[in-house]
């Protein structure tokens, strides 16, 4: 990773390194590391940043919403400090381009793994804090959180697109719901399948992703988007 590249990334978080290894670290997937023994990995960094993005968005619902109870602040947590909400934050800042990976991992679909950036995203917020200290992590992550904390403050998060769609639809009765798949492409190890859900004999959303679990969830959120409940 040269410096230009290291630039890049820096410019993308707002960020500028003191100690570019930590950068670097973050960066890291452990897959590359077994690989090139040398290369220390961000799983440890990963382990950090979770506990402070849990503090820092505790500490700021504590402070926002002196008015919610325990379990109130506890639900709105959730929804902000999950995998979905990670990944988002990766897509944004273009993180899985950067990340370093075994060839391996790389071909079997590994950068577009939701995982694998979501975890990069709690390494780079450790990066920052050891590097910068909590003050300035503690800007950091609500700057790039902005828009999840006000989505989940207001309800508008829905993590399971499939259960809200048929919640929705059978409000006032059974209908029927079923999804398709329609097509798949790729080599076997890093297949992309292609899914309708279909309503009562009528496309309402198409969806794609690496998985069917993934392209269904996909065809209902844009079912949803199609029937106004999301707006994203």
């Amino acid at each position: 990773m040269n410096k230009y590249t290291l630039n890049e990334i820096e410019d993308n978080l707002g960020v500028y390194f003191n100690n570019h290894t930590l950068l670097k670290t973050a960066l890291t997937h452990s897959s590359f590391g077994n690989q090139f023994k040398d290369a220390e990995y961000n799983e440890r960094l990963e382990f950090l940043g979770d506990s402070v993005l849990q503090l820092c968005i505790t500490e700021y619902l504590f402070n926002k919403f002196k008015d919610k109870t325990e379990g109130e602040l506890t639900k709105i947590r959730s929804l902000i400090v999950c995998e979905n909400s990670l990944f988002e934050i990766a897509k944004r800042l273009q993180l899985g381009k950067y990340i370093r990976m075994s060839k391996g991992e790389e071909l079997t679909g590994g950068r577009e793994r939701i995982s694998i950036q979501a975890d990069c995203v709690e390494a780079v917020i450790a990066a920052v804090y050891l590097d910068k200290g909590i003050g300035f992590v503690r800007d950091f992550i609500l700057l790039h959180f902005e828009k999840i904390i006000h989505k989940a403050i207001n309800n508008e998060i829905v993590l399971d697109f499939k259960t809200k769609l048929q919640e929705l639809l059978q409000q006032d009765g059974e209908v029927v719901i079923h999804y398709d798949l329609i097509k798949y492409e790729g080599p076997p190890h890093r297949r992309k399948f292609f899914i309708n859900v279909v309503i009562d004999n009528k496309i309402m959303g198409e969806g794609e992703g690496y998985s069917k679990k993934e392209a269904e969830q996909n065809a209902a959120k844009a079912a949803l988007k199609i029937l106004g409940e999301i707006n994203e």
